[in-house]
């Protein structure tokens, strides 16, 4: 191939897809051990019963779902596996949807809003097992959460979200401003209380999940970037930046907020968002530990403890695709977040050891879009997760399981691709 040919085809693949330069090597995961996992440098093959576009966590989902030991499964990612987004994650891995409940219901009626809810609940629940029973070493924890009344949402709004989850069939209790401040020391007018959520090493589940499905056949391959997919017939080819074609029966993207141009929606954004996480100079709430906390302000903070007692918190988001690859931001973001944590527990942090700035995929019913995309036979993608990624990636892997499978998942409906 000539100089001018490679150009020429590396201008094609950027108008194909959508790249985000991601902070790979900033977050506290990145420097954890057990994140690795083997890969193939070059194609082992052509062809493919499914072909899974990412080695994220929604990637790893999809794989541990899709992996029987009968599909031929292949997954490819353009950066090494476990590399990309998932690093960025604070694994705040709640049942609670980014939309109040009562907030969604609006938005798409009562009846699907509850049944999102129950989804997600069910989700986690489904996750902790599934790990448990894999016996992935991620320091994945149960937790409870703190829901906080803010700006956004004052202590009205909070009663009207509690007796919806109640009627829904979800764990919440209310607490008044009293309540609020005997048993967690914090001064908000209302707070809700749940079951049902959890915490992880995010990059240590995506690698555990890959292994797994490595054990049933899977193969990874790394650095492999798909740059377009053409129908055809009932398989689909896959074009490759560097020329290569792969046919596969089915192919599913879970590349997080990179995709094909073709997969963009006008109810599909991106956002940017903080993180860091840090050290208490002074001893924490003992409560902490077993919570995951979060406030009901825009922009709105949320925050955990990690094992090794570090504070992971993040926010401060921004409806502007490209802020968080401002350093600049990431100071004053980091600096606010710090500012807002030690007020709210009323503990003074050391310097941050990491901090980092990512983008995620929003939607305007803060739904993801799950399954077929629209005039793409076997085609499948799964987007938008805003900051239930974790979550949302386990109903994805559980629906497209089920749509490869000739089967219908009963809540699919509810994520589907917009036509």
């Amino acid at each position: 191939m000539t100089s001018q040919s490679r150009n020429e085809t590396a201008a094609a693949d950027d108008a194909l897809v959508d790249k985000k330069t991601l902070h790979e090597s900033t977050s506290c995961w990145a420097k954890t051990p057990r994140i690795s996992v083997r890969h193939f440098a070059k194609l082992p093959s052509r062809t493919c019963d499914i072909l899974i576009v990412g080695s994220g966590i929604s990637g790893a989902l999809m794989a541990e779902h899709l992996c029987d030991g009968k599909r031929d499964v292949m997954m490819v990612d353009r950066r090494p596996p476990v590399r990309g987004s998932s690093l960025d994650s604070t694994a705040m891995i709640q049942h609670e949807i980014d939309v109040p409940l009562h907030v969604l219901a609006r938005k798409i009626g009562e009846e699907n809003a509850m049944r999102a809810w129950r989804r997600s609940r069910d989700a986690v629940r489904s996750l902790v097992e599934l790990v448990d029973n894999l016996d992935i070493d991620c320091s994945l924890e149960a937790k409870r959460t703190l829901y906080l009344a803010g700006d956004d949402l004052g202590p009205r709004a909070l009663k009207t979200e509690a007796r919806l989850r109640e009627k829904a069939g979800i764990d919440a209790r209310l607490l008044d401003g009293a309540s609020t401040g005997s048993e967690f020391g914090i001064d908000r007018p209302a707070s809700i209380v749940s079951r049902d959520s959890a915490s992880a090493n995010p990059a240590q589940m995506t690698a555990g999940l890959i292994r797994a499905a490595q054990a049933r056949g899977l193969k990874v391959v790394s650095p492999i970037e798909i740059a377009d997919v053409m129908p055809v017939g009932d398989h689909v080819a896959c074009a490759t930046s560097d020329g290569q074609l792969i046919v596969a029966r089915h192919v599913v993207f879970c590349s997080g907020y990179e995709f094909l141009k073709r997969l963009e929606s006008p109810r599909h954004s991106i956002i940017s968002t903080w993180a860091i996480a840090a050290k208490p100079r002074s001893a924490v709430p003992d409560w902490l530990r077993e919570f995951l906390v979060w406030e009901a302000s825009d922009p709105y903070l949320y925050l955990r403890m990690a094992k090794d007692g570090s504070i992971i918190a993040g926010g401060e988001d921004e409806d502007a695709p490209e802020a968080f690859d401002d350093p600049e931001k990431l100071k004053d973001k980091t600096n606010r977040i710090v500012t807002k944590i030690e007020k709210l527990l009323g503990v003074k942090l050391y310097p941050p050891h990491s901090r980092w700035a990512a983008p995620f995929g929003n939607t305007t019913t803060g739904l993801p879009f799950i399954g077929p995309v629209p005039g793409l036979k076997n085609v499948h993608a799964v987007m938008g997760f805003g900051g239930n990624g974790i979550t949302f990636s386990k109903i994805a892997a559980e629906i497209i399981k089920a749509e490869i499978s000739g089967r219908t998942d009963r809540d699919a409906d509810l994520f589907r691709f917009p036509a």
